[in-house]
């Protein structure tokens, strides 16, 4: 996949870079992987808004991903490599044997007419799913699951997979895209591969129009607002603020560390840089 420029027709188009979308082999989903995608403008149930900057944005269709990756020891055709509006990365749409087809995160590599497969039988070929303990070390992995027949949830997005260090007592040490180690149960499935589309990082938006296409809202910096507004308001002139950067609301932010406790803490050998 490659990335184009445009002529700079307009002061903004100087700077936008784009997809060429050569490894799109087909246009629309099917239409039975998919379901509505309802907006909620950053509102939560009772109309208030919750997240911030959020509405507008071109409608979509949510794709239905087969994350759990659990239809063993069957193989499946690739039959084609779409694009979905709510990822960073491209999907394959595969057609088993039976005829099913599911949707896939697709890896780098991945080409229509592939085969792949999941399951401890599964051979180490990129695409392929099967667990930990079948996986030889320092080979890239991505769409790990956490526990056991969940699902994967880490190393989803465009470009990103992790790297099994060493296993011992029953779990495999995992480095993540983050550099964090973590202990996963050996018996959790990951694919072998990394995820494609890694150009995505060196995409350049270029304009805010483009931001609103994805439903991204214009905000302005504390600095500029008045007292009354933002604590980082107000002063003569132009100010930096004066103070240690805050939310609206008071609270310290850019450095403060607000990740909670959680039971799965003990799992994490070494927190991330």
């Amino acid at each position: 996949m490659g990335i184009k420029k445009y002529k700079p027709t307009t002061p903004s188009k100087r700077w936008i870079t784009g997809y060429t979308f050569e490894e799109i082999t087909k246009s629309y989903p099917e239409k039975n992987l998919t379901v509505t995608l309802k907006k909620t403008g950053g509102r939560n149930v009772y109309g208030r808004i919750t997240s911030r900057h959020r509405g507008g944005g071109h409608k979509r269709k949510l794709r239905i991903i087969d994350f759990r990756r659990d239809k063993c020891d069957m193989l499946a055709s690739v039959i084609a490599i779409e694009y979905d509006p709510n990822r960073t990365s491209r999907i394959a749409l595969l057609e088993y044997e039976d005829k099913e087809r599911r949707y896939i995160i697709c890896p780098d590599g991945l080409k229509v007419g592939d085969k792949v497969s999941s399951g401890e039988s599964a051979e180490i070929k990129v695409g392929n799913a099967m667990p930990l303990e079948k996986i030889p070390l320092g080979i890239p992995i991505y769409n790990i699951e956490m526990k056991k027949g969940s699902g994967g949830s880490i190393a989803r997005s465009a470009g990103s997979s992790a790297v099994i260090m060493a296993k011992e007592k029953g779990f495999a040490h995992i480095r993540m895209p983050s550099t964090e180690i973590r202990l996963i149960s050996l018996g959790c499935f990951a694919c072998i591969g990394q995820v494609g589309n890694i150009e995505h990082e060196a995409i350049s938006i270029g304009k805010a129009g483009r931001s609103r296409h994805m439903g991204k809202r214009p905000y302005s910096r504390g600095v500029v607002k008045n007292p009354v507004d933002h604590p980082m308001g107000g002063g003569e002139g132009k100010s930096s603020g004066g103070r240690h950067p805050t939310t609206p609301w008071g609270k310290i932010t850019k450095g403060l560390k607000t990740r909670k406790t959680k039971h799965s803490d003990k799992y994490i050998l070494r927190r991330r840089g």
